[in-house]
């Protein structure tokens, strides 16, 4: 049973990433691709009618979390406490900047909120993208199951981390650079005209940063923590995950190269999926190693009661069944390329 929530969590974090991680990555190209008022209106367009339904899915997992693990939750949310207030006025500051922005009619006022939506999209996949690499690192657990992580030490892995270190910055990047090749692609499929052509040339060059940012917590992340080559190693089928990654990878760079942008997006989609799942399967059954005298938490240790897991099944399912026939509507409500037309933005 506990496996189950495990892997239900894991689902609801990789729905998040990829629905709101285009949004998130349009917002960091925001001011690159679009040069123009009309321009600006129209990336926010693309995201106008689904970026606050794809937080949904950050809200469901912490939902999720909170009642199928609520040692992780009170251990992890006591211990991230200043970077989880970051991340939560950087989805404040997100959120009011793409409904403010058209409020005022001024000179200053739509440019302002322009920079402030694309920073704080910046900041926030930088921010994820870190908090990955924190729970791929450990965190110092002590016996008690708790721990306190300050924002910086002295940025080398060990027994006395910080939320940044070299490695969380390392897969923060790569995160970052992945998330604006998926944003990239997203515009690329829903504009025209010169958002398009500046949406496709900013994923061409993003597509090698993913790579190399790829390549490089690759090799980072098996030498911080053993648990990942011991895991693999023992579960051949796991592999499926890494080369879901990489076809992802490659279908990006095809669909580039011909000019496809939903097949590329599609791409984009396989392979966040895919890195998300490899680090999934490979920590398991850890849901947040330590890097102290502590065990780590695992699935086992930080599950509430089967029976209540169990009954939780019967509203979890119907409650995410139509989460997803909501995003199925929604998604094929507002197909097709975007205009400027009407009100809004």
């Amino acid at each position: 049973m506990e496996t189950i929530w495990f892997w239900f969590v894991a689902f609801l974090l990789t729905m998040y990433v990829l629905l709101d991680g285009f949004d998130l990555g349009a917002g960091a190209l925001h001011l690159v691709v679009a040069r123009t008022d009309e321009e600006r209106r129209t990336v926010l367009r693309s995201i106008g009618p689904v970026w606050d339904g794809n937080e949904v899915w950050l809200i469901a997992g912490g939902g999720t979390l909170y009642f199928a693990f609520p040692a992780l939750y009170a251990s992890s949310f006591s211990g991230f406490y200043l970077p989880l207030m970051l991340v939560l006025w950087l989805l404040v500051l997100r959120g009011i900047s793409i409904e403010f922005r058209s409020h005022l009619e001024n000179r200053v006022w739509a440019p302002f909120w322009d920079v402030v939506f694309a920073g704080a999209s910046l900041l926030l996949a930088l921010f994820l993208g870190a908090a990955l690499g924190n729970v791929v690192r450990g965190v110092p657990l002590g016996e008690a199951g708790w721990f306190f992580v300050p924002l910086w030490t002295d940025f080398l892995v060990g027994p006395d981390p910080g939320v940044l270190d070299f490695y969380t910055l390392s897969v923060g990047l790569t995160a970052l650079a992945a998330l604006a090749l998926h944003g990239a692609l997203w515009l690329s499929h829903k504009t025209e005209g010169d958002v398009q052509a500046r949406a496709r040339r900013a994923a061409g060059r993003l597509w090698w940063a993913v790579v190399g940012g790829t390549l490089l917590i690759t090799a980072l992340t098996w030498w911080v923590q053993p648990l990942v080559p011991r895991h693999l190693g023992e579960r051949p089928w796991a592999w499926v995950f890494p080369a879901l990654a990489l076809a992802g990878l490659a279908a990006i760079r095809r669909a580039l190269a011909a000019r496809k942008d939903l097949p590329g997006f599609l791409g984009s989609c396989a392979f966040l999926a895919g890195m998300l799942a490899s680090a999934a399967v490979s920590l398991y059954p850890y849901v947040l190693p330590s890097v102290g005298p502590g065990p780590g938490l695992t699935v086992h240790t930080a599950a509430a009661a089967r029976s209540g897991l169990a009954i939780g099944l019967a509203w979890w399912i119907p409650g995410m069944a139509l989460a997803l026939a909501y995003v199925v509507f929604l998604y094929r409500r507002f197909r097709g390329k975007v205009s400027l037309e009407g009100e809004g933005y």
